[in-house]
């Protein structure tokens, strides 16, 4: 099998880390090699936050470089073109349809980009989520992250792991069933 590369982008806050953490869980349950690296920069700011995750029979760097990644997961918008240089030529983006202001764009100094989506979309083979819209119905906005998982997982036709065991191994008993909602409405998004 060969090694695959999922980056996954987005804000501090957003949950990143955490889905990289119920991806390479389930990963290594259905048996195969893993290994995950994660950058936060200013994260706690609302700063740029990315996770690389690399799977298959033998992995022996965290590192995805540049026109490598497979599959492209945007928890924000903005973010996306940040990171599409690190797409490989026929890999994929799944973008969240959603805006998180940065702080020159809140304090005036510069306007939030448009046609984002247009632009990558142009670039690669672009699926549009709106975990927002989806987590809003779910009754709580915390599990887009856990939404964009299901979605990945369902493009990276991954869909014959125990997901379920991996995101109830991940988060408190007391969210267990809202994330298992959240992630199978994720799948549902992109079929």
């Amino acid at each position: 099998m060969d090694t695959k590369n999922i980056l996954l982008v987005g804000v501090g806050g957003q949950g990143t880390i955490l889905v990289s953490k119920i991806l390479s869980t389930g990963l290594m349950d259905a048996g195969y090699d893993v290994k995950m690296s994660e950058i936060h920069g200013m994260a706690q700011r609302g700063g740029s936050v990315s996770t690389q995750v690399r799977y298959g029979e033998k992995i022996y760097s965290p590192i995805i470089g540049s026109g490598q990644a497979d599959i492209l997961v945007s928890f924000e918008t903005m973010e996306t073109m940040r990171w599409l240089e690190f797409l490989k030529p026929d890999g994929v983006v799944v973008v969240n349809d959603y805006e998180i202001p940065s702080a020159p764009i809140l304090t005036g100094k510069a306007d939030y980009p448009q046609g984002i989506i247009e632009m990558v979309s142009d670039k690669a083979r672009t699926k549009v989520v709106n975990a927002a819209d989806i987590s809003e119905k779910l009754g709580n906005m915390k599990v887009m992250n856990v939404v964009l998982l299901g979605a990945l997982v369902k493009m990276m036709n991954l869909t014959d792991i125990d997901w379920e065991k991996a995101v109830r191994a991940s988060v408190k008993e007391k969210f267990a069933d809202l994330n298992v909602k959240a992630f199978n409405a994720g799948m549902e998004a992109v079929s």
